[in-house]
């Protein structure tokens, strides 16, 4: 099952948590190089492996 895509607006908020996580000491998800927090999230968000969900609410 593929996962569902988030849009600009979600993805910037899932980043931005994520990032806030690493930066206070949050284990890192993935194997990477990097050592800034929002680019860390990226890769982590890039690989699908972030335990984050998207709660949109009734349509309209």
């Amino acid at each position: 099952m593929q996962q569902e895509r988030h849009n600009r607006y979600e993805k910037a908020r899932i980043l931005g948590a994520r990032a806030l996580q690493i930066s206070y000491g949050a284990p890192v998800l993935i194997e990477t190089d990097r050592s800034e927090p929002i680019l860390i999230a990226a890769e982590e968000y890039d690989a699908d492996v972030l335990p984050f969900t998207v709660n949109r609410g009734p349509k309209r």
